[in-house]
């Protein structure tokens, strides 16, 4: 059974290789692949640990493990980095491809809306990609878009769509555990 925990230190180079991997599996076509190609774990690990022990802006990751332990997916959320659209935002969301469709994203996106609301915020928003084709996960969950604008990833120019959970009971709602004890649906 997948367990979600709150990250630990110990956990950042995983994590870094998760994030690596997931951007090099979603983005071909979209971010250049020279970019992709390019991407080094052990810096992104580095990042997600000064992340970990600072926690600036009641910023949490999480990570779900499988049964041997080992990570497999995380997610990270804390006070929106931006004023206007929500007061808490979900900053990464990211699993390893084997371990997708599972139910797993779906219980970490849960991991991030408890967090949120128990830290004071009463409405939660992510950034994805326009041509992510996981943008269908976040609608599904109740996501609605109020916004969309240019971002620059390894030097190429992309839209993001800004999805927005208000109230955020949305977002616990639509991530609430059945019966069996697993999320609703698949994710």
């Amino acid at each position: 059974m997948i367990q979600v925990r709150r990250a630990r230190p110990e956990d950042a180079a995983a994590i870094g290789a998760i994030h690596r991997i997931a951007w090099q599996d979603s983005y071909p076509g979209i971010l250049p692949d020279t970019y992709l190609a390019g991407l080094d774990e052990r810096r992104i690990a580095a990042g997600y640990l000064r992340a970990m022990l600072a926690r600036r802006g009641g910023e949490a990751v999480f990570v779900a493990c499988a049964p041997g332990g080992e990570p497999v997916g995380f997610c990270s959320a804390g006070r929106a980095r931006r004023e206007g659209i929500a007061e808490g935002e979900i900053e990464t969301l990211y699993l390893l491809p084997d371990w997708r469709e599972q139910g797993i994203g779906r219980r970490l996106m849960r991991a991030s809306a408890a967090h949120l609301s128990a830290i004071g915020c009463a409405s939660a928003m992510l950034w994805v990609l326009s041509a992510n084709a996981s943008g269908w996960f976040y609608r599904r969950l109740g996501g609605k878009p109020v916004g969309r604008e240019g971002i620059r990833v390894g030097g190429e120019m992309v839209e993001q769509t800004a999805l927005l959970w208000k109230p955020i009971s949305l977002l616990l709602d639509a991530t609430a555990a059945t019966r069996e004890g697993d999320a609703r649906g698949k994710g």
